[in-house]
């Protein structure tokens, strides 16, 4: 998958500078890198694709294969000539793909702004159709809903599968990678301590400030590390990760509600302490990972945190439980 990847972005880079895209409705511009020459995606369908969305110069804003999330959904019916759905249309399974969708059109007919800050024109997809699942000439919607139900069910407990029997080898990899002398605690959770910070180490309850950034165990498509939260303001930038909404710089959060590796990591270190720690999926978020942050089933995550400072809590305060899957700081 990673291989063809390079081959479409090459394609892409390619392509965009030969100005080889085609004219179609609604400001749009497209160029099918490759054609398997199937039947054409109709409303209705379910697809399943990967995709790359990137802004005019060059900024990745969403890559399904970083974290090996392809997007399922039924194809509805366009709002517009030239929308996504509208685009859709001119693939079939196994096609590959660039287009420009208009932003201007969008909004114009979305009656939604443009997005805040943005001066392109166009937003640029690369897209592989993986999967299209037709509904039959005169099969019952029931049917067909069932079917495809049953279908991606399926395909996902397949993928859900992969993740688990790939786990212990990513985190061997990337230990060997980094040439880490790790410790390994009974739970599972390796970790390397670069500085032990003060004597006192927080406990359960206690208000801690860290400094930190959660990583993916594997690499991005550009080769750059895979990150998926950060409260550094120059490694947010520099990732592609930065929100003007969020506060950069030491976070605070009650230790036990984070995810359980987490917790235990940071009862290893005192006050100015760093530590990093290689988290196991069952000490984080296990066979459901969490979608929206970019994590998938079984994937192991790596930790980078400093713990500024710790607070104990007030006398007679309640020390919370830890849960067995919670967010981490910044999420």
């Amino acid at each position: 998958m990673k291989k063809s990847l390079v081959i479409l972005l090459a394609a892409t880079v390619s392509l965009s500078a030969c100005n080889n895209f085609k004219k179609g409705p609604g400001g749009l511009l497209y160029n099918i890198h490759k054609s398997e020459g199937k039947e054409k995606i109709q409303e209705g369908d379910i697809i399943k694709l990967n995709f790359i969305q990137k802004s005019e110069k060059d900024s990745i804003m969403a890559n399904t294969y970083d974290a090996d999330q392809p997007q399922v959904f039924p194809v509805a019916k366009k709002m517009y000539a030239g929308d996504m759905n509208d685009v859709l249309s001119l693939f079939g399974e196994g096609d590959s793909a660039t287009f420009k969708l208009n932003l201007d059109t969008m909004a114009k007919y979305s009656g939604q702004p443009k997005p805040m800050g943005t001066k392109d024109t166009y937003m640029i997809f690369t897209v592989k159709i993986e999967k299209v699942l037709k509904k039959a000439k005169g099969e019952a919607d029931s049917t067909f809903q069932k079917k495809a139900q049953e279908f991606f069910q399926k395909d996902y407990q397949a993928t859900v599968e992969r993740h688990k029997n790939a786990e212990d080898g990513k985190i061997k990899k990337y230990i060997a990678d980094n040439d880490l002398k790790v410790v390994t605690t009974a739970s599972g959770l390796q970790y390397v301590i670069t500085t032990p910070g003060s004597a006192q180490k927080p406990v359960m309850g206690d208000t801690i400030m860290v400094n930190y950034t959660g990583k993916l165990t594997t690499k991005k498509s550009d080769g750059k590390e895979n990150i998926f939260d950060t409260s550094d303001l120059k490694v947010a930038k520099e990732s592609g990760k930065f929100n003007p909404a969020a506060q950069y710089g030491p976070r605070a959060f009650t230790l036990g509600r984070a995810i359980p590796g987490f917790d235990e990591g940071l009862q290893l270190i005192g006050k100015g302490g760093k530590i990093t720690m290689i988290i196991p999926s069952k000490l984080a978020y296990g066979p459901s990972g969490m979608p929206q942050g970019g994590i998938s089933p079984y994937t192991p995550l790596v930790f980078e945190v400093e713990l500024s400072d710790i607070k104990k809590p007030a006398p007679g305060a309640l020390v919370p439980p830890a849960p067995p899957v919670a967010a981490v700081p910044g999420n």
